[in-house]
């Protein structure tokens, strides 16, 4: 690296270090949530947050945006909604004998999608162009999004009456599909201490010291694509998304599990999160330890398990762990 480029690293990672530390202040116990929402923000993709009620899958999109400065759209999905109430639509205004395009709430930097498999199929498919394209069709209109565009959809893994199950192309469109859990005792403590705080100081998140920039983002995002990424380790996640298609090469339980592999996104998914998770790290250049890492959730949900496998309890993550011991790595 040049020197001016590794200066520009040690400010972007010093304010993305400052912002990653308030996150974990206003999210007690979902480390792992906040680093995902760092590595989507810096390789610029989507996230899809799995989990029970209660979890601060809202609070941490929310804290994300009081960290950035930009603006925030929170829409809860329900079965009556309409693509419209998503995108906008054209308004007739009779004082200028014309239509007029109203933008609707995806106009916005940072989206949280609530509960979106409650969502009917036309409006999956809205989202699904959004996010694909980064652009609104109207008609015969076509409308870009906010160069900063990033949506985190939420799922309850408990409650399946009137929801409508993600399309595969669409859950390929997310980057990463994260998992989280309850928090332990002790953090459950601090969570009813932050909580009393909150409700004393009647405010919900604690403002920040100060706002991320978005031109800082898009700096950052430059450099993470800078880091250096060795042949071997790229041939190592090139071989991660071969084995999930061609599974009989490198273990009969894969094989039998296995009814449908990975996409080219989810090698690119690997590759842009293993490099955000080592530009995170301070480091200029890219592990075997990076990829394993991402890989799981870059994977679970670009994986189509056998029935079979399914009714004897066989999951995605069983998958991924027999994928990351049968491939070698580097």
């Amino acid at each position: 690296m040049t020197v001016g480029t590794t200066a520009t690293t040690t400010s972007a990672l010093g304010a993305f270090t400052q912002l990653r530390g308030y996150l974990n202040d206003q999210i007690l116990g979902q480390d792992n949530l906040v680093e995902r929402l760092l590595v989507a923000l810096l390789a610029d993709g989507h996230l899809l947050v799995e989990g029970p009620p209660g979890l601060a899958k809202t609070r941490a999109i929310k804290a994300l945006a009081q960290g950035l400065d930009c603006d925030f759209q929170r829409l809860q999905f329900t079965p009556d909604m309409l693509p419209a109430d998503l995108t906008g639509s054209d308004i007739y205004r009779p004082e200028e004998g014309g239509f007029h395009f109203q933008r609707g709430p995806l106009f916005h930097n940072l989206i949280l999608a609530d509960e979106i498999n409650r969502a009917p199929a036309k409006v999956q498919s809205a989202l699904l162009e959004a996010m694909a394209e980064r652009q609104i069709s109207v008609g015969a209109a076509t409308y870009p999004l906010p160069r900063l565009f990033l949506v985190m959809a939420t799922q309850n893994p408990i409650e399946h009456e009137g929801t409508y199950p993600l399309p595969e192309a669409q859950l390929d469109r997310f980057m990463l599909h994260t998992l989280v859990d309850y928090p332990d005792r002790a953090t459950t403590l601090r969570i009813m201490e932050l909580a009393r705080r909150e409700a004393l100081e009647a405010r919900e998140l604690s403002p920040p010291t100060s706002k991320l920039s978005q031109d800082i983002v898009f700096s950052a995002r430059r450099e993470v694509l800078e880091l250096t990424l060795a042949d071997s380790v790229a041939e190592y996640i090139a071989a991660l998304v071969e084995a999930t298609r061609s599974p009989d090469k490198y273990s009969a339980k894969l094989a039998e599990w296995l009814r449908w592999g990975a996409s080219p996104r989810a090698a690119i998914a690997m590759e842009r999160g293993a490099r955000a998770l080592a530009w995170l790290d301070g480091r200029d250049y890219v592990s075997p330890d990076d990829v394993q890492a991402v890989a799981p959730d870059a994977l679970r949900h670009r994986l189509l398990l056998d029935y079979t496998a399914q009714a004897r309890g066989i999951t995605a993550r069983d998958c991924v762990a027999e994928l990351l011991r049968q491939v070698p790595a580097p």
